[in-house]
C-alpha cells in the first residue's frame, strides 16, 4: 500500500504541476485513482510541504512555490 500511495502522490505532483490548481472532486478525475488513496497521498504531500490544502469538504489544492 505505501508504494501505491507514494506513485498516487508523484501522479498528484504531475497533475498539478501541468494543470495549476485543482479540488479534490476533479483531482481524482484527473488522475483516475481511488479517491481513499488520492487523499492518503495528498497527506504525505502535505506533511512533507509539497502541496497546500485549503477549505473543506473539496478542497483546493495547489503545489506549494
Amino acid at each position: 500500500m505505501i508504494m501505491e500511495i507514494g506513485i498516487v502522490a508523484g501522479d498528484i505532483w504531475h497533475y498539478l504541476d501541468e494543470h495549476g490548481e485543482a479540488n479534490l472532486s476533479k483531482l481524482v478525475i484527473g488522475i483516475d485513482r481511488p479517491r481513499e488513496v488520492v487523499l492518503m497521498s495528498l497527506g504525505w504531500l502535505a506533511r512533507e510541504g509539497h502541496v497546500l490544502v485549503d477549505n473543506p469538504p473539496d478542497y483546493k489544492i495547489t503545489l506549494r512555490k
